[in-house]
């Protein structure tokens, strides 16, 4: 007569399913906003505002014997672009390093006729604080 009445699903699995829900909707979570922000970076990366300062970095003599040669650019650019089909602009700071040091390429362009122009175009060593013009 005293028999015990067996668990329903939830009675039995409810020790390992709320730690494994929390912890699956934390990993998505953090996914997406991972993925959020390489899509976001990857964007700043792709225009050519971006492309043409650090190939400007990369080539100027005062900068490759600072922070020496190869320079590599860095992963979290800030700032922020805004292109509308032959126009926008573009205010950057890009982190590039080197094997003898780091510094950011701070940018600030327009783009007029489908052609970006740089009215700032400034490289500051990170140690020194020196601050480089590659426009000159």
């Amino acid at each position: 007569m005293n028999q015990k009445q067996e668990k329903n699903w939830w009675g039995r699995n409810w020790k390992w399913f709320v730690p494994v829900g929390c912890l699956g909707s934390l990993t998505l979570f953090v996914g997406f906003i991972v993925l959020l922000m390489c899509l976001v970076f990857g964007l700043m990366k792709t225009s050519n505002a971006y492309k043409d300062a650090l190939a400007m970095a990369k080539t100027n003599p005062s900068v490759l014997e600072i922070i020496g040669t190869p320079i590599e650019d860095g992963i979290f650019v800030s700032g922020n672009i805004n292109v509308n089909g032959p126009s926008g602009h573009a205010n950057l700071s890009i982190p590039v390093s080197g094997p003898n040091g780091k510094a950011k390429i701070y940018v600030v362009a327009a783009k007029s006729v489908g052609k970006w122009e740089f009215s700032t175009l400034v490289v500051e060593i990170k140690e020194s604080k020196q601050r480089i013009n590659l426009l000159e």
